[in-house]
């Protein structure tokens, strides 16, 4: 009799721990995953490294082929890696990164063709050190160009072909691109891209595009192109913001600018920083800044206080609502890494500080953004 009661009183609890559990799995990861939410609405991609793309990183590659569609090349096909002397191409990175997203059936974005930073310091100079002519630098941005892109044609759907040419206050960069060629380095990349492939995205990705000159350059350089017969395909807005910057409002109405100019928009490098910026007032995603490490700097080194997470949360929130509302004008939203700590957040533009900027958390975990993402797309669908 008790050796019933016994085994009916385990039966019941296993019961209820079954019962538990499954509640619980309801309320951590949806059922429904990133992709299969966004599906129709535009693809949801990542930035992957060569430990993912090589499958060393099994973790992050559960992860990704699970909610992602879409990837990118975090640093595999940037200039320095691929031709790092003259007419000495190293593809291995590069491989394994396209061999990936053809093996899960992904779209593939390739970063990126012409970029004044994380290139090689012989591209610009001759064998003294001096800068290089107008037609050197032209021919040898062609042969980079004609040679990467021709390697991948047919699988690297998209390319960045120019990056961050253009500063805040809407001014052309002083790189040696546009010193030595001048402005028509742009219009010569475009150009020597749509020939290499021709079926190829042709996109042109800089930061801090909610800035109103930055905005307008960009329109008029879309516009000056077209009138010369060059066609940009899209345009990247880089989408690394902080907790002040940009404001949802700039923001949209940079993507109407840009998706009024008959372009269509991609989130390109999508992160959220919620630590405070060393210089204040300076809403840059600049590669170049380096600040030394203040602990004041770092306040979340063990974790975030929960209002604090709930605040990122609804920021995040927020900017995949107005997403999903120009959904018609987005091709692509991509986040600039898989999980927290994988992030280039953690040591710029101050090294060793702790940033929780992405969806998924040092433990590959969905955070509570992600179900939310999820809720609201489906509830979009149901509104259509």
């Amino acid at each position: 009799m008790n050796d019933n009661l016994s085994m009916k009183k385990i039966i019941f609890l296993g019961l209820l721990a079954c019962m538990s559990a499954s509640s619980l799995s309801a309320k951590g990861l949806s059922a429904t995953t990133l992709k299969e939410a966004l599906s129709g609405k535009f693809l949801i991609g990542t930035a992957i490294n060569d430990e993912q793309a090589s499958g060393e990183d099994s973790l992050s590659v559960k992860v990704i082929t699970q909610q992602f569609n879409s990837i990118t090349a975090e640093n595999c096909m940037k200039s320095e890696v691929i031709q790092p002397r003259e007419g000495v191409f190293d593809f291995t990175q590069a491989d394994r990164f396209v061999d990936f997203g053809m093996k899960n059936n992904m779209y593939i974005h390739g970063h990126t063709l012409v970029w004044h930073s994380q290139a090689p310091a012989w591209f610009f100079v001759d064998d003294q050190g001096n800068d290089v002519s107008r037609d050197v630098l032209i021919e040898r941005m062609k042969n980079h160009i004609f040679t990467l892109v021709g390697r991948y044609k047919g699988k690297v759907k998209s390319w960045d072909v120019v990056n961050e040419a253009i500063m805040d206050d809407g001014s052309w960069r002083q790189s040696k691109f546009y010193t030595i060629i001048g402005e028509d380095y742009i219009r010569l990349a475009f150009e020597f891209a749509r020939e290499a492939d021709p079926d190829a995205v042709l996109t042109y990705n800089d930061y801090s595009m909610a800035n109103e000159g930055r905005r307008n350059s960009v329109v008029k350089m879309i516009q000056d192109l077209r009138e010369q017969g060059v066609k940009i395909d899209e345009i990247g807005m880089q989408g690394h913001m902080s907790m002040s910057f940009p404001s949802v409002d700039e923001f949209e109405k940079s993507l109407l600018a840009f998706a009024g100019c008959g372009v269509k928009v991609a989130v390109s490098e999508l992160d959220l920083t919620i630590l405070p910026s060393p210089q204040p007032g300076v809403n840059s995603a600049e590669v170049s800044l380096n600040y030394e490490y203040q602990k004041q700097m770092n306040p979340y080194p063990d974790g975030l206080p929960d209002s604090v997470a709930t605040a990122w949360t609804n920021r995040y929130n927020d900017f995949f609502r107005l997403f999903l509302k120009h959904s018609d004008k987005i091709s692509r939203v991509t986040l600039w890494g898989v999980t927290d700590n994988q992030s280039w957040r953690n040591n710029w533009p101050m090294y060793g500080r702790t940033d929780y900027p992405l969806l998924f958390d040092r433990n590959y975990q969905p955070k509570v953004i992600v179900n939310q993402i999820i809720d609201i797309a489906g509830r979009a669908g149901d509104e259509q």
